[in-house]
C-alpha cells in the first residue's frame, strides 16, 4: 500500500479515537450536570427532595412536582416518569399525592403515575421499566371510545422493603405489605400480605413466610450472599439494570 494511503488511514483512525473520547467525556459531563438533587434541582420544584437523593439525567416526564415528595437517599434512574395529577398545572390541594420513602430505588424507564395517592415505602427497590399507577381506563360505555371515558382512580400503597421486578405493573387499588417480592412481569392488584412472593398476570401468591415453618413452599435457591459493606443503592441499581443481580424470577 502506498505510504500516503497508510498515513491517511492512521490519521483518520486517530481522529476517530479523539472524537470518540470527546463525545464520551461530553456525555458524562451532561449526565452529571443534568442530574437533579436537593442542592441542584434545576427547573423541578418538588414538594420535598431529601438529602442524597438523585434523579439521573435524562429524566422522563415529570409534572405536579409540588405534590411529589421524595425521601432521602433515593436513586431515580434515567427516563423515569414521575407525575402527580392528570395533567400539568392543576391545583391538587394541600396534601402530597406521590410520596417516596427514604432509600427508594426506581430503575431506568419506570413510570409512577399518581392521579390520586401513591405511597412507596422506604427501601423499596424497583427494577427497570416498572409501571405503578393509581389510574386505569374505564370501558363501561360500549359506544364511547375508551380513551374518552373518565378514568377510575384508587390509591396505591407499597410497603417498605419490597422488591418489584423488571417490567411489573402495579394497578390502582393495590396494597402491598412489607418485604413483598413481585416477580418480573407480574401484574398486581388487590392486597398482598407481608413477606409474600407474587408472580403472574394477574399476580398470585406463590410463596409466603410462616413464623413457625419458614418459607412455604421451601426455598430452593442457595443461601443468599451478604451485601458487601459499603455497597450503595446506586451500585445495586446498576447491577440490577445490567442483569447481574441474582434472582429466581429474572428480576
Amino acid at each position: 500500500m502506498p505510504k500516503n494511503r497508510n498515513t491517511f488511514s492512521s490519521l483518520a483512525a486517530w481522529r476517530r479515537r479523539v472524537l470518540s473520547r470527546a463525545v464520551h467525556r461530553g456525555w458524562r459531563w451532561v449526565r452529571e450536570s443534568g442530574a437533579v438533587t436537593a442542592e441542584h434541582p434545576g427547573g423541578l420544584r418538588f414538594g420535598r427532595i431529601g438529602a442524597g437523593t438523585r434523579l439521573a439525567f435524562p429524566q422522563g416526564t415529570v409534572f405536579g412536582e409540588p405534590w411529589i415528595e421524595l425521601g432521602a437517599h433515593c436513586v431515580i434512574g434515567e427516563q423515569v416518569t414521575l407525575t402527580a395529577g392528570l395533567m400539568p398545572d392543576l391545583d391538587l390541594g394541600p396534601e402530597p399525592i406521590l410520596t417516596l420513602g427514604d432509600g427508594v430505588v426506581l430503575g431506568r424507564g419506570s413510570h409512577v403515575v399518581a392521579d390520586t395517592r401513591v405511597t412507596i415505602g422506604a427501601d423499596t427497590y424497583c427494577g427497570p421499566y416498572v409501571y405503578i399507577t393509581s389510574t386505569n381506563h374505564s370501558y363501561d360505555d360500549p359506544h364511547e371510545p375508551i380513551g374518552r371515558q373518565w378514568p377510575r382512580m384508587e390509591p396505591v400503597a407499597i410497603g417498605p422493603g419490597c422488591w418489584i421486578g423488571t417490567g411489573s405493573v402495579i394497578l390502582p387499588g393495590a396494597t402491598l405489605g412489607r418485604n413483598v417480592v413481585v416477580a418480573a412481569g407480574a401484574v398486581v392488584r388487590g392486597v398482598v400480605p407481608d413477606h409474600a412472593v407474587v408472580a403472574g398476570a394477574p399476580a398470585r401468591v406463590v410463596r409466603g413466610w410462616d413464623p413457625d415453618k419458614g418459607w412455604q413452599p421451601p426455598l430452593r435457591t442457595p443461601a443468599p450472599v451478604p451485601i458487601p459493606p459499603g455497597v450503595t443503592p446506586a451500585q445495586l441499581l446498576a447491577l440490577a439494570e445490567t442483569g447481574e443481580t441474582p434472582g429466581p424470577f429474572g428480576d
